[in-house]
């Protein structure tokens, strides 16, 4: 018998990986708290043996009255099922030996012995949190960059029959080498080809939630999670959200105004799903996508295209994640930069800067008390650069709309957008080497699932080679921003239609 004898160096000297469940919450070190919410903590952790950072998400079991709860394991297996590098991943999940305690040291509230942790991998940011920065903005090749690649995970996902049900901000993780990731699968379902199956509408923060779902339906499929892109594509250029309703029948109203009324020429269908007569508008209104973001130079005409695509109100018509990255905007000047020549910042999540604004009002509360005079620090969105790869502070802003008397639609910004020059006309998809906007023509090659398919005209990333696959998982914390019992629909636990925290993305969804 022949014996296959292999190189010292490449004998099992590493351990295997360890068997979900198998090992104790102790064997991480918490170090800091980074997301909380009605349904779960997020801790930054490090793994005592090998030094590795990590996020603790803790599943919350005290609310559960039978067992395990179901929306937990529905997330751990679509993210057993997800493998790929803009999805974050879930790393295995672990167990603490007795009941927990909170930040006092108190037991918590959970009736059955132990808790249950997930571990992922460790992001440093959300794009909420980075986003808030005070004094940071993007540049137009940052938010390429960071478009390309949601784009990119969300085709992934939607490849593999995954809706995600929860796009913003929040759950999206950034590290510092400029990757990322979706996150939060918590509200993820498998959904049907033929749209057969009926599904819950009470899903997406209200601000991201796509006209469909407003209206009532419960047959659905990828639209709704493109609706919710367009959402954050026009957020990233305009810098503040851009349909920030109350409650739904303002939301409904906020996409009407800006997106026109809908009827059976431009929707068939629309006026037979089931909440249609009571939120139709009491007049008709004309489309205004392109009119409103057109007055300002950082909607250039192929951002105008693949806005107006995304901002469909009928879905069947809306663009796929697919297509989209098939879209001119990806492939002129300013080209989509190299994620890993992206600065680096201090770790922020919308978490963590929620909490840093806290402490700066009551220090100026106490500060107003004794009448000692602070200056109010500015934390509104600045819009984004035009050129360059870099974002930085930036003291002032000069306004420059393109006429003088913009249109009134739903959340109008506070602040105006630069007029610098656009860069040079027309398509450039392979520009010479040392462009300036740091794009790359490199194609890569199709993904290994059967069922995935390469989009588009190559390389997602652009500025450098993709990196290979890292997994699939999420993280997030906090219920989405669901209205509460409203006469169209069921009730949503942990009610905030104002966005105000916008769910930290290490949420527990419903």
């Amino acid at each position: 018998m022949n014996m296959v004898v292999a190189d010292q160096g490449k004998l099992n000297l590493e351990e295997p990986p360890p068997l979900w469940g198998s090992r104790s919450v102790d064997c991480f070190e918490k170090l800091e708290q980074i997301g909380e919410g009605t349904y779960g903590q997020v801790f930054m952790a490090k793994d005592i043996k090998t030094g590795e950072i990590v996020a603790l998400k803790k599943i919350r079991m005290d609310n559960e009255k039978e067992g395990f709860p179901i929306t937990a394991i529905r997330e751990i297996k679509i993210l057993k099922k997800l493998h790929h590098e803009n999805v974050v991943e879930l790393k295995e999940i672990v167990t603490s030996p007795g009941r927990d305690t909170d930040d006092q040291g108190k037991p918590d509230n959970n009736k059955y012995k132990g808790g249950i942790y997930m571990v992922f991998e460790y992001m440093d940011h959300d794009l909420t949190g980075l986003a808030d920065r005070p004094g940071l903005r993007f540049t137009i090749p940052q938010i390429k960059c960071y478009m390309r690649q949601l784009l990119t995970g969300l085709h992934y996902c939607h490849a593999h029959q995954i809706l995600h049900r929860d796009i913003k901000g929040s759950n999206l993780l950034i590290d510092n080498e400029g990757q990322l990731k979706l996150a939060d699968f918590g509200l993820a379902r498998m959904y049907s080809q033929d749209h057969s199956g009926n599904l819950t509408n009470r899903v997406i923060t209200l601000w991201y939630r796509p006209p469909e779902l407003l209206l009532g339906a419960t047959k659905y499929g990828p639209a709704i999670d493109m609706w919710s892109v367009g959402c954050i594509f026009a957020e990233l250029l305009y810098a503040k959200p851009i349909l920030p309703g109350k409650n739904e029948t303002e939301q409904l109203n906020k996409i009407f105004e800006l997106c026109g009324s809908p009827d059976e020429n431009n929707w068939p269908g629309v006026t037979k799903m089931p909440w249609f007569n009571n939120f139709k508008p009491s007049r008709p209104l004309k489309r205004r996508v392109r009119e409103f973001f057109g007055q300002y130079q950082v909607f250039d005409r192929h951002a105008l295209e693949l806005l107006d695509k995304m901002l469909v109100l009928d879905p069947s018509q809306r663009i796929t994640a697919k297509d989209a990255l098939d879209a001119e905007y990806f492939w002129t000047d300013p080209l989509p930069c190299d994620p890993k020549s992206l600065p680096t910042y201090e770790a922020s999540h919308e978490f963590q800067t929620k909490k840093k604004r806290q402490e700066q009002r009551q220090r100026e509360e106490a500060a107003k008390r004794q009448k000692v005079h602070h200056p109010q620090q500015q934390h509104s969105r600045l819009p984004p650069l035009q050129h360059g790869g870099q974002s930085h502070a930036a003291p002032h802003w000069p306004a420059h709309p393109t006429n003088n008397a913009p249109p009134q639609v739903p959340a109008g910004p506070s602040h105006h957008f630069y007029g610098k020059p656009r860069g040079p006309p027309g398509p450039n998809r392979y520009p010479p080497s040392g462009n300036q906007s740091r794009g790359y023509n490199q194609s890569r090659g199709g993904y290994s699932s059967g069922s995935y398919h390469q989009q588009g005209r190559g390389a997602p990333y652009v500025g450098g080679g993709p990196r290979g696959p890292s997994g699939g998982g999420a993280y997030g914390v906090g219920p989405p921003n669901y209205t509460q019992g409203g006469q169209h629909g069921g009730s949503g636990r942990g009610q905030n239609t104002m966005g105000g925290s916008r769910n930290q993305q290490y949420g527990w969804q419903q």
